[in-house]
């Protein structure tokens, strides 16, 4: 947990890892821990574990912090780890946020709660809540409206800022650009801000953004990692057109329902040794792995090389 004291160092690629189960459905920690390993080996900056990518709405409480010991026992103190701790219940996420403090996670990823669609009231009174309780613990605020139905607001995070110490940033998932130009208005620019949507990535860092939580990273780790080294080296034009490269193989990630089709690039690659994705998700259908395998054809090259596989 050496970046807990100093979030601000937390910038780069997160790889928001998908979590691997067996074709009977049981998490798979063998390949969890093995995929762990092949981000390391190629070049994502950080790890998270629990976010939409990694199915938690799908597994029990112990379920999800035993996927944090995994990713833990790989990680060591090598690059920051971020995992998810939200839930729609508050006894859940102070549960699992204090897991993962206690396994050395670097900061927290908590979700704003879905479902029920909090006011912003609501919504500052859940995050002080679970910042007080977890004082020296960096917090980063998960806004994704689409998956939520609720949309924090940058007034809202300026207001948990200001109250909040450890409350340090936020991954944004929404396709209002306007809205991560508003919370750095509001918060000020050392506000750490992640983008979680993929064509944003990039756009992001010319406002002050210090990363991103891309779900591509799951099949082009080194790729997306070279986008944002490109970027703060100055060689601005070979990250854009990276940028543009890389559109294929984000069009394929939503061909179903994310994480279905990554899960399927992943075991056709052999990185995985399973597609298993739990219900209500289902696995990708013929008509999606045409489409796919389509996709893939425009940009083979961007996807990881998969002879660095292991923990």
């Amino acid at each position: 947990m050496r970046f807990r004291a100093d979030p601000a160092a937390i910038t780069g690629s997160i790889a928001p890892v998908v979590t691997p189960f067996l074709p009977t459905g049981e998490v798979d920690h063998d390949g969890l821990a093995r995929l762990v390993g092949w981000q390391l080996a190629n070049g994502s900056h950080g790890i998270s574990l629990g976010g939409s990518t990694g199915e938690p709405s799908a597994q029990t409480v112990a379920e999800r912090v035993a996927g944090m010991r995994t990713a833990v026992e790989v990680i060591g103190d090598r690059v920051p780890f971020l995992p998810g701790t939200g839930s729609a219940k508050l006894d859940e996420t102070l549960e699992l946020t204090g897991q993962a403090a206690d396994l050395g996670a670097d900061a927290v990823l908590v979700i704003t709660p879905y479902y029920a669609r909090p006011t912003q009231g609501a919504l500052y009174t859940w995050y002080s809540t679970v910042a007080r309780e977890f004082p020296d613990l960096p917090v980063v605020i998960y806004n994704v409206p689409s998956r939520t139905a609720v949309d924090i607001s940058p007034d809202t995070v300026h207001d948990l800022r200001r109250d909040h110490d450890n409350i340090v940033g936020i991954k944004e998932t929404t396709k209002d650009f306007e809205h991560f130009s508003r919370v750095l208005h509001r918060c000020g620019r050392d506000f750490l801000v992640w983008s979680g949507i993929e064509l944003l990535c990039l756009p992001l860092l010319a406002l002050g953004g210090r990363g991103f939580v891309s779900a591509l990273a799951n099949i082009a780790p080194r790729a997306v990692a070279s986008m944002y080294e490109l970027w703060t080296e100055g060689r601005t034009d070979e990250a854009l057109d990276l940028h543009y490269r890389l559109h294929p193989l984000v069009d394929l990630l939503f061909t179903e329902t994310n994480p279905a089709p990554a899960k399927w690039v992943l075991a056709q690659r052999g990185l995985l040794g399973s597609d298993h994705v739990r219900p209500p998700l289902a696995t990708l259908t013929e008509a999606g792995a045409r489409r796919v395998s389509d996709l893939i054809a425009q940009a083979p090259d961007l996807l990881s090389p998969t002879t660095e596989v292991s923990a």
